[in-house]
């Protein structure tokens, strides 16, 4: 089996959390490969200069999102530095192996595309409303897996905040002391604008995932909505099955009975040929026959 195959069949068999991993991934080669076949014809390596990140990645211009709205999904799968997809990817399986122990694949993918939602919230809000982004927001663009991460990882931190995990140089520690130490981090490079709407989408992220493990916590799992939209869409796009499927109406006692008597007299009669003829006289059907009255 080749490499790619290997690959094919660890996808099919992969869980939603491997998926997820894979289809990072995937867009990430995808990307940079495109990327080399443009900078050989355009002359311009940057990626400010790269025009497949603007239509797939999400603007903060209101207007251009208008005739962009697809990256609103996208953009949780587009990374373009190594190291962003990286700990991107990194922490999306430690976490989701932590959020697979209590909860499942299904509520996994809704709170990955919620709380990637629920980031993008934050980050066109603080690039449209605070004074301090408004002048970035005509070249602004987002793109990543941060904030679906942060929702993966502040859903099971408020669902099980004690559970504990083991960090080099600090042990054991809590759940609910890594997602706090992870907010703080966000909240004090907010002011370094290099990715202030990175660290925005954080947020948002964080904050659907704080809401989730709440709910979830109180027996309400508010991404069934969300799931149940996107398994009809899925269903649009995969090919009607050719099999007929048929309905019969249910025999009624009266033909049941009248059923069992025909068969009976059929067993009867081929009994009465074995003892007059001997089993080898009966025909290939009767010998089935006599085989199935036996079981």
């Amino acid at each position: 089996m080749g490499i790619v195959d290997e690959i094919k069949q660890s996808y099919r068999q992969g869980g939603a959390l491997t998926k997820l991993i894979y289809i990072n991934i995937g867009a990430f080669v995808l990307i940079r490969l495109l990327q080399i076949f443009f900078s050989f014809s355009s002359g311009s390596a940057s990626m400010e200069a790269y025009p497949l990140l603007k239509w797939i990645s999400v603007p903060a211009d209101l207007q251009v999102l208008l005739f962009k709205p697809w990256t609103l999904i996208t953009y949780m799968f587009v990374h373009y530095d190594f190291l962003h997809i990286l700990f991107n990817m990194l922490y999306l399986y430690w976490f989701g192996r932590i959020f697979l122990e209590f909860l499942n694949p299904r509520q996994l993918l809704g709170v990955y595309f919620l709380g990637g939602l629920s980031g993008v919230v934050f980050y066109l809000v603080s690039y449209n409303l605070i004074p301090v982004f408004q002048q970035h927001v005509s070249g602004a663009i987002l793109m990543g897996a941060s904030g679906s991460v942060m929702a993966i990882l502040f859903a099971i931190a408020r669902y099980a905040p004690n559970h504990k995990i083991y960090l080099l140089f600090f042990g054991a520690v809590q759940l609910k002391y890594v997602a706090l130490v992870a907010l703080v981090l966000d909240l004090i490079s907010i002011p370094a604008l290099s990715n202030s709407g990175g660290h925005f989408t954080h947020l948002g992220g964080a904050v659907f995932g704080y809401f989730y493990g709440g709910s979830i916590s109180q027996g309400r799992d508010v991404t069934m909505g969300f799931n149940r939209l996107m398994d009809r869409l899925a269903t649009l796009f995969k090919p009607k099955s050719k099999l007929k499927v048929t309905y019969r109406r249910p025999m009624s006692d009266l033909e049941y009975n009248s059923r069992k008597v025909d068969q009976q007299k059929e067993v009867d009669r081929i009994l009465d040929k074995i003892k007059k003829s001997g089993y080898d006289s009966l025909s290939k059907q009767e010998k089935q026959t006599l085989f199935e009255a036996s079981k």
